[in-house]
């Protein structure tokens, strides 16, 4: 394993704490800055839209920087950006600084992927990209549960000092282990790379990766409310229970780069009727704590388990010019689903049946993924269809 992969792991922790830790914040912030926990809950709505946002903007601005200049300026970016919020004073400002911190979220898991694939052998770059995608669980199974339990006993914002910290420490890392490539390939006019958002394969996976994802949020977000006003527990548990959610995210993490490895588009169908079938059980489970473990364990690993096999899937649709923008892409595309599953939680939450029947709601997105995932691998053999076609007709000729 190249020691710059680790080092993109590292960076992947930091800015995975600062995306989920907001979660088990959510009753702190509501109650210090006077707002409703679904108001709360638009920190990550918000946080989501500027990875949107930003994947593409600083993707193409950055295009002609050589990628460890990149990846060092965003982590810049994510560390200054957190130092706001822990300063911020109201609502309205949290919410602003959070939106410039998850400005450098996509470019930097884009542009980290394709750097990832290229420190491995070909029938690695699953893996490697899962590698890297450990960061975003080891902070789940660390970062969160600190957070909440630092928020907890010193306050919301002691958190996001930690995770400032965080951010100074991943951006040593890249600076002393990542490589500087020498001849880096000059990149190909801006008209060629923004050409592959015209291949109808690289759209619909970006598809699929908003509807399946979105999902794991419309219950994630709210899982403080859910352990705690659903199944009984106290606020305490929380922080130990997102342990729990987190060791599942390694293992799920780990299990769909394998998957991927072996063939990608098969891993993206299982991996997603898998997660469809366990936020589908939500609401058998949620209403005893020891069946709500099982249930946050076994999210995590269904719910990690698509990220591999969905971001190589894109990566392989869009081989050529336009790679970095179309991986850049993708992350957006997660974050997307994430701004979506939150918003939705908060109208089954604020207008609908409310926290119980979060789960089949999400199962019903997940679903819509995966429909898009099949029209997509409907479309692979056509196009393989019509290419032996033409290799027959060529042989016969």
């Amino acid at each position: 394993m190249p020691i710059a992969l680790l080092a993109l792991t590292a960076g992947a922790f930091g800015i995975g704490t600062t995306e989920f830790v907001i979660m088990g914040l959510l009753m702190q912030v509501s109650a210090d800055l006077h707002v409703s926990i679904t108001a709360a809950g638009l920190l990550i709505s918000g946080y989501a839209l500027g990875v949107a946002v930003g994947a593409p903007i600083l993707t193409i601005a950055t295009r002609k920087l050589p990628r460890k200049t990149v990846l060092l300026a965003l982590m810049a970016i994510f560390t200054l950006g957190n130092l706001a919020c822990a300063l911020a004073p109201s609502y309205e400002l949290l919410m602003a600084a959070r939106v410039v911190t998850s400005l450098a979220h996509g470019t930097f898991f884009g542009v980290g992927s394709v750097v990832a694939t290229g420190l491995v052998a070909p029938e690695r770059r699953a893996s490697a990209i899962a590698i890297m995608f450990t960061g975003l669980t080891a902070a789940t199974l660390l970062g969160v549960p600190a957070g909440a339990w630092l928020g907890l006993h010193y306050g919301w914002r002691a958190t996001f000092w930690a995770v400032t910290l965080i951010g100074v420490l991943a951006f040593a890392v890249l600076a002393v282990f990542v490589p500087r490539v020498k001849g880096e390939a000059r990149p190909a006019p801006l008209r060629e790379e923004l050409a592959v958002l015209a291949r109808p394969q690289v759209l619909l996976g970006l598809a699929m990766t908003v509807l399946g994802f979105a999902g794991v949020f419309v219950v994630f977000t709210y899982i403080q409310p859910l352990l705690t006003q659903v199944t009984g527990l106290s606020e305490s548990a929380v922080s130990p229970i997102l342990l729990v959610f987190g060791g599942g995210l390694a293992v799920g993490n780990i299990l769909g780069g394998r998957l991927a490895d072996r063939s990608t588009m098969p891993a993206v169908l299982g991996t997603l009727v898998a997660l469809a079938a366990v936020l589908g059980a939500m609401q058998f489970t949620i209403g005893t704590p020891f069946t709500a473990v099982v249930f946050v364990g076994l999210l995590g690993i269904a719910s990690f388990a698509t990220v591999a096999p969905m971001q190589l899937r894109v990566l392989e649709k869009a081989s050529g010019a336009g790679q970095n923008l179309a991986s850049s892409l993708n992350i957006a595309a997660f974050n997307l689903g994430n701004a979506l599953g939150a918003w939705v939680g908060g109208v089954v939450i604020d207008h609908g049946p409310g926290l119980r029947a979060l789960g089949w709601v999400a199962a019903l997105l997940t679903l819509a993924g995966l429909a898009i995932a099949l029209w997509s691998r409907a479309l692979d053999r056509r196009e393989g269809g019509n290419a032996g076609a033409a290799d027959c007709a060529s042989a016969r000729a």
